[in-house]
């Protein structure tokens, strides 16, 4: 593969969390196309690592160190929705923000 169709794979990914993310209402899936536009950042950063130094090990690393820090960031933001909607039955972003008040 090229290092222009893995982008261009890379920035599909990013719009469609991109679209997930202006375009829904429910907590849930603003998260999931957070974890979408954070996937096509990362597959992005890969592909040029690996065209850039390919014998360099310290890419493979960071990219496993961020799918980690994804995992982690989207357990704890499920629990937090979990727990907003256990304690007030909140599951829009509208009624979610209305708590702020």
């Amino acid at each position: 593969m090229s290092l222009e169709a893995v982008l261009l794979v890379a920035a599909a990914l990013f719009a469609v969390g991109l679209f997930g993310v202006l375009g829904q209402q429910s907590v849930v899936m603003l998260m999931m196309g957070l974890e979408l536009m954070l996937g096509g950042v990362v597959l992005a950063a890969a592909a040029v690592r690996h065209f850039v130094a390919p014998a360099a090990d310290e890419g493979q690393v960071l990219v496993v160190l961020l799918v980690t820090a994804m995992a982690v960031e989207m357990a704890v933001g499920f629990a937090v929705v979990t727990a907003l909607f256990r304690a007030r039955e909140v599951d829009t972003v509208d009624e979610a923000a209305e708590l702020r008040e």
